[in-house]
């Protein structure tokens, strides 16, 4: 009996190990500017680690910030989650700058290698472009985003016990420290040079999660790096402000290219293409919907231009109000989330060329003489088939046509259109 029971035991211990050592800390990479494609990977790695029951998630951090959208709807996954949040600023020469600060506030845990640095959380450039602007000239609508980005900040800070007039700081002045003056100032939680260093150090830790107070236990954990996947890319790619810029122009254009010539079906197909990815992209995308109106405006102006012959009055006013909007469609502070001036400034030029050259051809087209219907038939010759009486036949451009004179005609005469009225034609000889 007793043999059975010493068995039993070692069972459970060996199963309890072999549990032991296979749970797991899942990796994820926050490499570059946040945005919706960064919030919808952090959000489906969380996800995915609570389904494995990983025992910690480590968010491998080195940003110049984001977009305050993408950076809020991240922190809600982060404080939400069933498993314990570690932010790691990492490998040295990474930042958590801007929104990168606001994500690390929210972790559950801090940690940053040497030769790191964080803050720079200012929401908006509070100076402007003037450095030596005084605060009090900071705008109405400035103030409302500081005090808001302030406030949000300070509340990351007492949930999870950092020090939050510092953080205050990096967001109203723009502060910014180093690692080991972030550990002395208690806004991390370790410095540590390695993931294995990471995993020894945050080993016995308590974190709150849901309330719940728990013991984290590192030390033997396998790492796994969830990579970003294709649908990451693809995100990053329709979200990036200057590539929907450009998907825009493809909609417009093509949209236009086979309005103004049914049958195409390429232009069209592509246009309608680029239009879904460009209304899909403007879905995740903080937008100024006072730019969006200027740019329907544009496009439709230049839609209109297929219908109405304005000689591409019509057309360069839709490009005037669709450069106008697309400088203020994107509602975003951060810089690396902005149409660059020389696309702008490129595509302008090419839509304004594009809208002259149709203006030029037609203005071309309404000094040629009109040759066709009843008005081209004027000043052209012909002859005189048969004279009855006062009824006289003529052929003009090879159709028969009842005609009428004042002078004299006979039978095989050249004669010369002089005006149109409905189906019979004035004519007069044509003397040679």
């Amino acid at each position: 009996m007793r043999k059975w029971i010493w068995l039993t035991g070692l069972l459970i211990v060996l199963l309890s190990q072999a549990v032991f050592a296979a749970g797991k800390a899942v990796i994820l990479d926050i490499n570059g500017p946040i945005g919706p494609a960064t919030q919808d990977y952090i959000q489906r790695g969380i996800a995915y680690a609570e389904q494995e029951h990983a025992a910690i998630i480590i968010l491998q951090m080195d940003t110049p910030g984001g977009l305050d959208s993408s950076m809020r709807g991240i922190n809600e996954a982060i404080i939400t989650s069933s498993v314990p949040v570690i932010t790691y600023v990492y490998p040295s020469g990474a930042r958590a700058a801007s929104a990168g600060v606001f994500i690390l506030y929210a972790s559950h845990l801090a940690v940053m290698a040497s030769g790191t640095n964080i803050g720079a959380a200012s929401p908006v450039s509070i100076l402007g472009s003037d450095k030596s602007a005084e605060p009090k000239n900071v705008s109405t609508e400035d103030k409302k985003i500081l005090n808001d980005a302030t406030a949000y900040i300070r509340s990351l800070a007492q949930l999870r016990g950092r020090n939050a007039d510092w953080a205050a700081l990096a967001v109203q002045q723009a502060a910014s420290i180093p690692a080991s003056e972030a550990l002395r100032l208690k806004v991390i939680d370790e410095i540590a040079d390695d993931y294995a260093q990471l995993l020894q150090k945050v080993d016995g830790r308590t974190v709150i999660v849901h309330s719940i107070s728990e013991q984290l236990r590192t030390k033997n954990l396998q790492l796994e790096t969830v990579a970003p996947d294709w649908r990451y890319q693809f995100l990053s790619f329709i979200t990036n402000p200057n590539i929907a810029y450009i998907l825009m122009l493809i909609a417009a254009y093509g949209l236009f290219f086979e309005l103004s010539n049914p049958g195409l079906i390429l232009p069209g197909v592509v246009g309608v293409i680029a239009l879904l990815l460009v209304l899909y992209a403007f879905q995740l995308m903080p937008i100024n919907y006072a730019g969006l109106l200027l740019l329907i405006i544009g496009i439709s102006c230049m839609l209109f231009e297929v219908y109405v012959s304005s000689f591409g009055v019509i057309g360069l006013g839709g490009v005037v109000a669709f450069i106008i909007g697309s400088v203020m469609l994107f509602d975003i502070h951060d810089a690396n989330y902005q149409v660059t001036w020389s696309l702008i400034l490129t595509t302008s030029v090419v839509s304004i060329t594009f809208f002259l050259m149709i203006l030029g051809l037609a203005l071309k087209s309404h000094k040629k003489k009109i040759v066709t219907g009843q008005e081209g038939l004027v000043g052209s010759e012909g002859i005189v088939l048969s004279v009855m009486n006062k009824q006289i036949v003529v052929r003009v451009l090879g159709e028969i046509w009842e005609a009428q004179s004042t002078l004299p005609l006979n039978p095989g005469d050249k004669i010369r259109v002089i005006r149109v009225q409905g189906l019979v034609l004035f004519v007069e000889p044509l003397r040679e």
